[in-house]
């Protein structure tokens, strides 16, 4: 009952909530409709009558409150746009976990479901909400960051002296531009099949393929068998020892 009968103090109203409605408040930080037709009718019930509120002031508090519920229902409708215009689109989502940490989770959306004012994004088969969203990725960056690459610089060296395999990692890439096979050389040429092995995604070269190679310092070129055929030339370098081959050629040559 005591629920019922709130304070007034100066003509005006003084709101009181329970806690739970305080934090719950609190967290949201904003004044719904709902809340705000409530506030309406608890003002109107509770006036000091003494000091009444005059027809232009509630006419006033009815257009705030029309106007409120207006920009809602727009802004209920512009999500709802945008959802569906994410169809087909791939995003990227925000997902915190009960521990707190955030994750992120990239894929492309399959429908979109609406139940009630709640808006949900389908990807990879999961539903997540609208406000989840954080970024839309376009195809050309998605098919990019799915190419074959190689990720860390590489500096190898080979010793006639000691003549040893060389190797070096890879990324085969992801999606539709994965790559089961690549082919190195130097420049424009190519070492035989045969001297290049991939495992994993390691490539180990034959150390016969560098038996002829008078000294310097030579760029690898590495090429991926993905759909777009994806070409490597500023990541792998190897420095060769020599001394039983004349040079023929300035090195630096070599490494173009």
């Amino acid at each position: 009952m005591s629920d019922l009968v709130q304070p007034v103090k100066d003509g005006a109203v003084q709101q009181t909530k329970k806690k739970e409605e305080t934090s719950s408040s609190a967290s949201k930080n904003e004044l719904g409709k709902d809340a705000f037709l409530e506030l309406l009718v608890t003002q109107m019930k509770y006036q000091d009558p003494l000091n009444p509120n005059t027809d232009t002031e509630y006419i006033a508090q009815l257009a705030t409150f029309s106007q409120l519920e207006q920009l809602q229902n727009l802004s209920s409708t512009t999500n709802n746009t945008q959802a569906f215009s994410l169809v087909g689109k791939n995003v990227m989502l925000k997902a915190d976990s009960t521990t707190g940490n955030t994750s992120y989770i990239t894929g492309k959306v399959d429908f979109v479901s609406m139940s009630g004012k709640n808006t949900q994004l389908s990807v990879d088969g999961k539903l997540y909400n609208f406000d989840q969203l954080d970024t839309v990725l376009s195809d050309e960056y998605v098919i990019e960051q799915g190419l074959p690459k190689i990720s860390d610089a590489t500096a190898l060296s080979y010793d006639a002296d000691n003549p040893k395999e060389l190797n070096f990692q890879v990324n085969l890439g992801s999606g539709d531009t994965v790559a089961d096979n690549v082919a190195v050389g130097i420049g424009e040429t190519a070492f035989d099949s045969s001297l290049v092995k991939l495992s994993g995604n390691k490539v180990t070269i034959n150390k016969s393929a560098f038996a002829n190679l008078p000294n310097g310092i030579y760029k690898l070129t590495v090429a991926f068998n993905d759909p777009k055929y994806t070409t490597v030339k500023d990541k792998v370098s190897v420095q060769i020892k020599n001394s039983e081959v004349t040079a023929t050629t300035d090195a630096t040559q070599a490494t173009q």
